[in-house]
């Protein structure tokens, strides 16, 4: 499995949020590291193809991302720095909600669901609403909804805001599961220290560019 990126650039008028950009990733977890308004939030959105290049491309497997378009959008997870909920769902409604989405048949989507409450430690608060939930449960209900369908490539965007030292541990348990099944986990996050626990690799990131 390989991601490859070409030569990317993102403007935005004169602004120059990613700003050729090359990289080559397979197997493993990569961390973008760097400061708020770095270009990692924009970086990840154009993995995801949610978000157009000015310049350059993506290819998975040898194959432009674009040309492979929904095909290539099924592997994917992610979690954006703020990601959307309903603060009515309770977190159980929530999964299911995610799993519709996604096509799971129903006994499908339980069985996930009640399994995914499991891994991110939220079991016994499944029939209780999200809107009642601490910052670090809103972030282990977020990554429980990006690994939903266990994609090849896993995209993080601030995954440790408001996580305690246990909510920790659960993402270093999750992303080792990850690299140990050959995929490729992509963490954009502004602290070394954090970063470093739990990558494989860093990439550094300033003005849009790779910071050698």
């Amino acid at each position: 499995m390989e991601l490859t990126i070409n030569d990317l650039s993102k403007e935005y008028g004169r602004k120059k949020a990613v700003n050729h950009f090359s990289a080559k990733l397979t197997n493993g977890v990569y961390g973008l590291l760097g400061a708020n308004g770095a270009g990692k939030t924009t970086l990840m959105r154009m993995i995801c193809d949610v978000q157009t290049e000015t310049k350059g491309a993506i290819f998975f497997n040898g194959k432009n991302i674009h040309d492979l378009g929904e095909k290539y959008r099924n592997i994917l997870g992610y979690l954006p720095q703020n990601f959307g909920y309903y603060p009515n769902f309770t977190a159980y409604k929530f999964l299911m909600y995610i799993s519709a989405i996604k096509g799971l048949p129903p006994k499908k989507a339980h069985n996930r669901t009640m399994e995914l409450l499991q891994v991110v430690d939220l079991l016994t608060q499944k029939n209780e609403k999200i809107k009642t939930f601490s910052g670090g449960m809103k972030q282990r209900l977020g990554i429980a909804a990006a690994i939903m369908e266990e994609p090849d490539i896993l995209l993080l965007d601030e995954p440790f805001n408001a996580i305690d030292e246990g909510g920790l541990q659960l993402i270093r348990d999750i992303l080792a599961d990850f690299k140990k099944a050959g995929r490729i986990v992509i963490l954009a996050c502004h602290d070394k220290e954090e970063l470093e626990s739990v990558s494989d690799e860093i990439i550094k990131m300033k003005n849009g560019k790779i910071e050698v």
